[in-house]
């Protein structure tokens, strides 16, 4: 389970002030006791999307996979540069702008490089 501490929420928060999306998916992911998967959830039914598996993120996530891996991407999101990736994931129009975050969140967890081993 990706999840997001207190303490990260709390960080995240004042990085993404400007970002009305990002402050109603911080709260959702505190509702969630900050568990990614179910704020993602929650916030797909929310957006009208049907998430209807286990490890739903997980797959949310591949769609992105593509856009994540490009190696500025990557070295972005491995330094913690999380707001010009979720600009470029936006951009991308993959899905719904208030998965993206999310998204970003739950590949950070469990690492970029793990995350794009599959296209190497």
């Amino acid at each position: 389970m990706a999840s997001l501490t207190l303490s990260e929420i709390t960080y995240y928060r004042s990085r993404l002030a400007d970002y009305p999306d990002a402050i109603l998916v911080l709260d959702e992911i505190i509702a969630c006791d900050g568990d990614l998967e179910d704020a993602a959830i929650n916030l797909a039914i929310a957006a009208g999307q049907l998430p209807d598996c286990t490890d739903w993120l997980d797959g949310l996530a591949k769609r992105y996979r593509v856009e994540l891996c490009q190696e500025m991407i990557q070295q972005e999101l491995s330094q913690g540069n999380v707001i010009p990736v979720i600009n470029h994931l936006i951009q991308s129009k993959i899905g719904p702008d208030i998965l993206v975050i999310p998204v970003v969140f739950y590949v950070m967890k469990i690492g970029i490089n793990n995350f794009c081993a599959p296209l190497s």
